[in-house]
């Protein structure tokens, strides 16, 4: 009688293992684990509501707790598609955004080029003083520049010699007031990133141009514009961004928007429509369309840093 001999299970096959190329694309990810965490609790949540609000019947009423809200669909941004003021405020904000970001970009620019023309202390003062003017609080600063144009007291109608003009009264003197402000507090980043960029290039190519005749204008226009595209792609993105979605300026230097509503931006005609009128359907309305317009050009500057990344 023979024996039989159990037979042995067979191994099992081995566990795959990460190379390293595999850990290393996670490692980005761990890190941005706990700031990923943060950023979606603190947008993810309100932009949610904001959505939510806006397909929503909810003014003081539903506030209140009187009545239950009721779902419109996009019945909210039929009506406010449908009404001639939104139009004119789009319009206007983009107008207004546009101006800022042409001055922003020029002034920042032409200083820039100055700090690498002037000696170490004009240098040091102007890097400091435009520090300060973009450490200064919106509203701080707003209502120091609503003294400076003040029709009574303020120093610039005495010097320009206009007795009491206010500048506040008219649409296009209060719009063009408050793009004073937004400049003033917005070139510092300009001058400095650029001014970073411009100290980047190699001098030997500076020192060509010049030797081969250039003036400043052409050097700037046909040797430095194009080596600092991708500094300057980046600071003007975010000067739409910013200046697209100003509030706090318009708001302090106007009143609230200006005589009858002339001076209107997106984000205080919807703090108007939310929280003046009661509309708060309306007011997230126009929080998602102003929303949907500045992600689109998020998008576009990323597209814009990875283009120019794919080239380098």
């Amino acid at each position: 009688m023979t024996r039989k001999v159990p037979r042995q299970a067979a191994p099992a096959p081995p566990r795959p293992r990460l190379g390293p190329h595999a850990r290393a694309g996670w490692t980005p990810w761990l890190y941005l684990a706990p700031a990923l965490v943060v950023l979606g609790g603190l947008l993810v949540y309100p932009v949610y509501q904001l959505g939510l609000i806006s397909f929503l019947e909810y003014t003081q009423a539903q506030v209140s707790g009187g009545e239950p809200t009721s779902f419109r669909g996009l019945a909210n941004y039929t009506e406010l598609f449908a009404d001639d003021q939104f139009w004119q405020v789009l319009l206007a904000t983009v107008g207004f955004a546009a101006a800022c970001v042409v001055c922003t970009l020029a002034v920042g620019c032409a200083l820039a080029v100055l700090l690498t023309r002037v000696r170490a202390v004009p240098r040091f003062a102007l890097m400091l003083a435009a520090l300060g003017a973009w450490a200064t609080p919106a509203v701080t600063g707003s209502t120091v520049w609503l003294f400076l144009f003040d029709p009574d007291f303020g120093p610039v109608d005495r010097l320009l010699g206009l007795g009491d003009f206010s500048w506040t009264y008219g649409r296009y003197s209060a719009f063009f007031l408050v793009l004073l402000e937004v400049v003033w507090c917005s070139f510092p980043f300009v001058m400095v990133t650029v001014y970073a960029g411009i100290r980047a290039v190699p001098g030997e190519v500076l020192e060509a141009a010049a030797l081969d005749g250039a003036s400043q204008w052409r050097i700037w226009r046909s040797v430095l514009t194009p080596m600092l595209r991708p500094i300057l792609v980046i600071v003007t993105v975010q000067s739409v961004i910013w200046d697209f979605k100003v509030f706090t300026q318009i708001y302090v230097m106007t009143g609230g928007g200006g005589i009858a509503g002339q001076n209107l931006v997106l984000n205080v005609y919807a703090y108007q429509k939310a929280f003046a009128s009661s509309q708060y359907s309306l007011g997230s309305a126009i929080g998602v369309v102003t929303l949907l317009i500045l992600l689109a050009v998020t998008l576009g500057y990323l597209r814009l840093l990875r283009r120019q990344g794919e080239e380098l």
